[in-house]
C-alpha cells in the first residue's frame, strides 16, 4: 500500500521531544502533534515542508509535551485537540511545571476540544484513529492511521514504558494500555515515541524488558 501520510520529527525542548509534523500527501494538510517548546524550529519545519497546519494535537498535558500548543496554535489559526480531559489538571498546573523546570513563562490553558477512546481526527484527506491509553497519564491518548502507524507520546518507547511515579501515575494501567490497546493494532506497525528512536509494535513485543510477550506467558 502507497503510504497516504508523510512525517517529520522535530525534536524540542532540553529533553530532546519528538514533536511530529504529519501530513496528507495528496492535499498537503497537516498537523502538528506535542509541541512542547522550540516553536522557532517547528515554524521553519513547517515552512519547508511547504503545508498547511489545520490543527495541533497533544497526546498529554506534561510540558515538554504541551507547552508550546497554545501560542502555536493562536498564530496558525488553529484549534487544539486532545489530550482526554482526565489530563485537565495537568494543563491547569502548566504555570507550575514550568516554573518548576526552567522553561518560560506557560499560562494555563484547556484544548478546544477533548478526545475520547473511539473519536477521530482529520486533516486533509486523512484521519487519525484516537486511542486512550492512561497509565503515564490519566488522559493520554494516541493517534493511529491506518498506514501502520502510530504516534504514542510516553506510552511506549524502543527498549522502555512511559514513567507513572507522577501525580495519578499508574503502571498497571499503562502495561494494560500497550498490551490491550496498541499490541492489537498489529505487530508491523511503527510507532513515533514523545522520546527517542521509532521502534515497531512487533518488536517490543518481543524483546522490551517491561511489555515483551515472554513476560506475561503465565500470568
Amino acid at each position: 500500500m502507497t503510504a497516504r501520510i508523510d512525517r517529520l520529527v522535530i525534536p524540542v525542548t532540553p529533553f530532546e521531544q519528538n514533536c511530529s509534523l504529519v501530513w496528507c500527501r495528496q492535499t498537503r494538510r497537516a498537523v502538528v502533534i506535542d509541541p512542547g517548546g522550540d516553536l522557532e524550529r517547528i515554524r521553519n519545519a513547517i515552512e519547508r515542508s511547504d503545508v498547511t497546519v489545520e490543527r495541533v494535537l497533544l497526546t498529554h498535558a506534561h510540558l515538554d509535551h504541551a507547552a508550546g500548543a497554545r501560542t502555536l496554535a493562536d498564530e496558525l489559526g488553529v484549534a487544539i485537540e486532545g489530550p482526554q480531559a482526565e489530563d485537565a489538571f495537568w494543563l491547569d498546573a502548566m504555570p507550575e511545571q514550568s516554573r518548576r523546570f526552567g522553561f518560560p513563562a506557560v499560562a494555563a490553558f484547556h484544548p478546544d476540544r477533548w478526545l475520547e477512546a473511539g473519536d477521530s481526527v482529520s486533516f486533509g484527506e486523512q484521519r487519525f484513529e484516537v486511542i486512550h491509553c492512561p497509565g503515564h497519564t490519566p488522559g493520554h491518548v494516541v493517534f493511529y492511521h491506518d498506514d501502520g502507524v502510530a504516534f504514542v507520546g510516553d506510552v511506549l518507547f524502543h527498549g522502555s514504558i512511559g514513567r507513572t511515579d507522577f501525580p495519578r501515575g499508574d503502571h498497571e494501567q499503562l502495561i494494560d494500555s500497550i498490551r490491550s490497546r496498541l499490541w492489537p493494532l498489529g505487530e508491523d506497525v511503527v510507532f513515533v515515541p514523545g522520546h527517542g528512536p521509532e521502534s515497531t509494535f512487533g518488536q517490543e513485543r518481543r524483546m522490551n524488558p517491561f511489555v515483551a510477550d515472554f513476560l506475561f506467558r503465565d500470568a
